[in-house]
C-alpha cells in the first residue's frame, strides 16, 4: 500500500469492524481469569495486542488496524481490568505474571510464533515478554514507548508535565496534602488501597483523568469522570504497577537486555508531542537497538486514536503482510 493511501484508510476508517469468532474466559491461576478473543483469519498471521494503562482494558477498536483477511487478531484483558476477574485485583499482579499470562494465551491458540503489538504500558510489556521469550515474537510494533524508569514517572507524577498544564495538574495535587506532594504516587496508593470504596472511586477518577486530559494532542484538558468500575480498575493497577517500579530488576532494565532482541524487527511509532510518554525514551530505544525502525509523528501526542499514529500503524501492519 502506497503511503496515502494509508494514511486515507487509517483516518477516516481504519479496517471495517469485524466480530470475534472465538471469545473465552482463560483460567490463569492465582484466582484469576483473563478474557481472550480472536478475530480476523482463523488461519492468519498471529498478531497479540497488548494493552496500556495497566489496567486500561481492551476495545473493539483494536481489531482495525489490521486486514482481518491476512490478520488473526488475539486481543485480552490483562489481570485485574475489563472483563478480567476479579475487577481491579492487584493480587498475584505483576510484570511478571502478565508474561507468563502472555505465553499462556500463545500455548493455549497453539501458536508458535507471533507479531506482538502494544502502546504505552503495552510497549514495555511487549519489550520485556520479547525479551524473556525472544524465540516466540516475529516483530514488535511499539507505540508511545514507556521504558518504567524513574526519569518518565518523575515527569508525568513529579511536576514536568505539569508545567505545561498548569490548570489540570491543580486539580491532581490539589486532592493530596502538602506535606505529601514530595511523592504524588504514594500518596495516592494510601488512598486508592484505603478501604472506602467511595475514597477510592475518587482517587481514582482524579488519577485517571490527570491522564485521559493529556492523552491526545487536540485535548482541551477535560479529562472527564471515567465510570467508578473502569477508573477504579485503571487507577488501582496503573497506580500499583508504578509503585513497584513495573517489578522490574534495575531501572534500566529494558535497554540493558536489548541484545537479546537484536535480531527481531521492531518498528516504533512516537508521537512528536507526547506529554504521557515523551519521545526521548523512543529515541533511546531506537539508538540502542539495531533492528528498530522509528517514525516520529509530527502533530501527535499520547493516544492510540491521533490521525498520525492510526495511519503510520495501519502502514505498518500492512508493509509487514506483504513481506
Amino acid at each position: 500500500m502506497d503511503k496515502d493511501s494509508g494514511q486515507k484508510r487509517a483516518v477516516h476508517y481504519l479496517y471495517p469492524p469485524v466480530e470475534p469468532f472465538d471469545q473465552r474466559m482463560l483460567d490463569v491461576g492465582d484466582g484469576h481469569s483473563v478474557y481472550m478473543e480472536q478475530s480476523g483469519n482463523p488461519q492468519g498471521l498471529p498478531v497479540v495486542v497488548l494493552h496500556g494503562g495497566p489496567g486500561g482494558g481492551c476495545s473493539p477498536a483494536m481489531r482495525r488496524y489490521f486486514d482481518p483477511h491476512i490478520y488473526r487478531v488475539i486481543l485480552f484483558d490483562q489481570r485485574g481490568c475489563g472483563r478480567s476477574r476479579p475487577h481491579a485485583s492487584v493480587e498475584s499482579n505483576t510484570t511478571w505474571h502478565l508474561v507468563a499470562d502472555i505465553e499462556r494465551i500463545r500455548d493455549e491458540l497453539d501458536i508458535d510464533q507471533w507479531v506482538v503489538f502494544g502502546g504505552s504500558w503495552g510497549a514495555t510489556l511487549a519489550l520485556v515478554y520479547a525479551q524473556s521469550l525472544p524465540e516466540r515474537v516475529a516483530c514488535l510494533v511499539l507505540r508511545g514507548v514507556f521504558l518504567m524508569t524513574q526519569g518518565e514517572l518523575d515527569w508525568f507524577y513529579g511536576g514536568g508535565a505539569g508545567k505545561f498544564w498548569p490548570e489540570i495538574w491543580a486539580r491532581f495535587t490539589g486532592l493530596i496534602p502538602d506535606d505529601e506532594h514530595d511523592d504524588f504516587i504514594t500518596a495516592y496508593n494510601k488512598r486508592l488501597f484505603c478501604g472506602d470504596r467511595e475514597t477510592e472511586v475518587t482517587y481514582a477518577r482524579a488519577w485517571s483523568s490527570w491522564e485521559n486530559a493529556l492523552a491526545s494532542i487536540y485535548s482541551a484538558g477535560m479529562g472527564g469522570d471515567a465510570p467508578a468500575e473502569y477508573a477504579l480498575a485503571f487507577a488501582r493497577l496503573e497506580n500499583h504497577y508504578f509503585h513497584n517500579k513495573g517489578f522490574l530488576g534495575s531501572e534500566d532494565q529494558i535497554l540493558s537486555n536489548l541484545g537479546k532482541i537484536s535480531g527481531i524487527p521492531g518498528y516504533i511509532v512516537q508521537g512528536r508531542y507526547d506529554m504521557i510518554c515523551p519521545p526521548q525514551a523512543a529515541y533511546r530505544l531506537s539508538q540502542s537497538w539495531p533492528g528498530a525502525d522509528l517514525r516520529m509523528i509530527r502533530n501527535a501526542g499520547h493516544a492510540l486514536s491521533e490521525p498520525g499514529i492510526s495511519a503510520e500503524l495501519v502502514r505498518i501492519m500492512d508493509q509487514i503482510a506483504r513481506q
